[in-house]
């Protein structure tokens, strides 16, 4: 087990990586908690949960409401959980955005941890302290920032997702090996055949080296002001597509890195053979490109984003493998490439 502190002025945040997910019992408090899941997790590990009581919710982003929300607070009043509670969140990054939301705004902030079950909640969605649900289809609209006191990313779940799902988080790790830790991509592109099989030991490193890079931004820049930016690649363009699609979030940000990827080039920021080893990763990794949105809904669907102020927006470009730049652009500038590479 590799242990990553996160220390911010407010909070200390434990990331636990390759730890036996089982043992989450000696961090729990002796009385007042309560275990957030999801249906699926339920019924292929609730037999090795603790002894605390359940509250389920649907898989899938239909639970990120407020209306869900909503009701969970109410459960949490009927169990007779008050300011001293802790939420204990046992899934994926629905799961623990659901948590961690909840555990932020239920009498105005109660503890709580995660035990994170799939990659893209492992080596993302599960650190840093983000939460959030969704307004309509509008993602992430309403949010908090509140660091779980640990996060518990145990390799061995990883066997049970869906290989879609998988695929997912590897969009995720990509991204992360892209934007700060070249060494991530290097094991990506020597070791494809350990990591499709899910080798525990190949998965726990690149799990401990995203969030360990991870960690170490957010240690830096929690309310994202600055450098918590980069890790933003490919989400401008991948947002919109997962809006317009309805597709899981590794694969629509697989292709705005994509995007993000051929834009830089376009403007210069990195060779034609680097702009080519990025994509013939993603395609290696089963990513290939062809998720796109109608040239007329870009904008609408890019003004939707959080990192939007007025008509422009932090976009996030590449200058080489593990070199990173945030410049703010006009959206018509981004729309305006789009419209060029759909043409």
């Amino acid at each position: 087990m590799k242990r990553i502190i996160i220390e911010t002025p407010d909070s200390v945040s434990a990331i636990l990586v390759d730890a036996r997910w089982e043992a989450v019992g000696k961090l729990l408090p002796d009385s007042g908690a309560v275990i957030i899941t999801d249906n699926n997790l339920f019924e292929i590990y609730s037999d090795r949960f603790p002894a605390l009581p359940v509250i389920k919710i649907k898989p899938g982003e239909e639970s990120k409401q407020l209306s869900v929300i909503e009701k969970l607070s109410g459960d949490l009043l009927k169990k007779g959980i008050d300011r001293s509670g802790f939420i204990l969140a046992i899934g994926g990054g629905v799961v623990c955005d659901v948590t961690g939301f909840l555990a932020s705004v239920y009498m105005r902030g109660i503890r709580c941890g995660y035990v994170s079950t799939s990659l893209l909640s492992q080596v993302d969605a599960s650190t840093g302290g983000k939460t959030g649900v969704n307004l309509g289809k509008v993602k992430n609209i309403i949010g908090t920032f509140r660091q779980p006191e640990f996060v518990i990313c145990d390799t061995t779940m990883l066997r049970t997702l869906p290989e879609d799902e998988y695929l997912s988080g590897m969009a995720e790790l990509i991204k992360t090996g892209l934007i700060g830790d070249k060494t991530i991509i290097e094991t990506l592109e020597s070791n494809y055949s350990g990591i499709m099989k899910r080798d525990r030991a190949l998965l726990a490193d690149l799990v401990y080296r995203s969030v360990k890079f991870k960690a170490d931004v957010v240690a830096k820049d929690e309310r994202e002001a600055g450098l918590r930016r980069t890790l933003n690649f490919g989400h401008t363009f991948g947002h919109a597509i997962e809006l317009h699609n309805v597709v899981s979030h590794g694969f629509a940000v697989a292709t705005g890195m994509e995007l993000a990827t051929l834009f830089s080039y376009k403007k210069g920021f990195m060779t034609k053979k680097e702009c080519t080893r990025i994509i013939d990763l993603l395609r290696k990794y089963n990513f290939n490109g062809n998720l796109s949105m109608p040239v007329g809904k870009v904008r609408e669907l890019i003004l939707h984003d959080k990192k939007k102020t007025g008509d422009e927006i932090n976009f996030v470009f590449l200058k080489g493998v593990g070199k990173v730049s945030v410049m703010k652009l006009q959206v018509s500038e981004i729309v305006d490439f789009y419209r060029q590479f759909k043409g």
